[in-house]
């Protein structure tokens, strides 16, 4: 049985971007529908984060405009396993192969797993968080009027993953590239249309 429950962020301003991120397409799929396609062995139930009109159940933030934490907070405090893994929709190239390599590192005495980037940068956006305690530094970081996944990570025993434990895996160079404005957005068709022509 499966003991992890899979959350897509969308809940963004997408204000650099100027429209909705989630509803982007790449090779046909939205950026939603191919995280899902990713998640969806791996993680059970799988919800999406926010306003959303697609096929997967969503959930509302509990915290309105409170940004990516506000985010991870809602899927925490609407899941019911010990483990969330959380990803933002803006991350269209992560794959099955990152969630479990990710999902080795958990042990009693980790409570966050969050993989850095090749620039050495913590990517909380992609990450598994083990809810009872996160809910709570979530809950407390909140209260503080703190915004960032940041804070609520300095609450608990993270485990952050180096790139070189994730390098070997196919696609690694691109599991974080973020599509955030209209300039990365076309680069992300550029990959993705790469991408599918390797395959034939």
């Amino acid at each position: 049985m499966l003991d992890v429950e899979g959350f897509i962020l969308v809940g963004g301003l997408s204000s650099r971007m100027g429209n909705d991120k989630s509803g982007l397409r790449l090779n046909g799929e939205t950026t939603v529908e191919r995280i899902a396609s990713q998640l969806r062995t791996i993680v059970d139930p799988l919800r999406v984060v926010g306003p959303h009109s697609g096929a997967i159940v969503n959930i509302p933030d509990v915290h309105e405009k409170w940004g990516p934490l506000g985010g991870i907070h809602a899927a925490l405090a609407a899941a019911s396993s010990e483990w969330c893994l959380i990803v933002a929709c803006d991350l269209p190239f992560v794959s099955l192969e990152l969630f479990a390599r990710l999902m080795e590192f958990r042990n009693e005495s980790v409570e966050a797993v969050v993989p850095l980037q090749d620039d050495l940068r913590p990517q909380p956006l992609c990450a598994l968080y083990r809810r009872p305690r996160c809910l709570k530094a979530a809950d407390q970081s909140i209260a503080n009027g703190e915004h960032t996944p940041r804070a609520l990570l300095e609450k608990v025993n993270t485990l952050y993953i180096g790139f070189d434990e994730l390098s070997d895996l196919p696609g690694a160079e691109h599991f974080f590239f973020n599509m955030n404005t209209p300039e990365n957005y076309e680069l992300a068709k550029e990959i993705a249309r790469s991408k599918k022509n390797s395959v034939r």
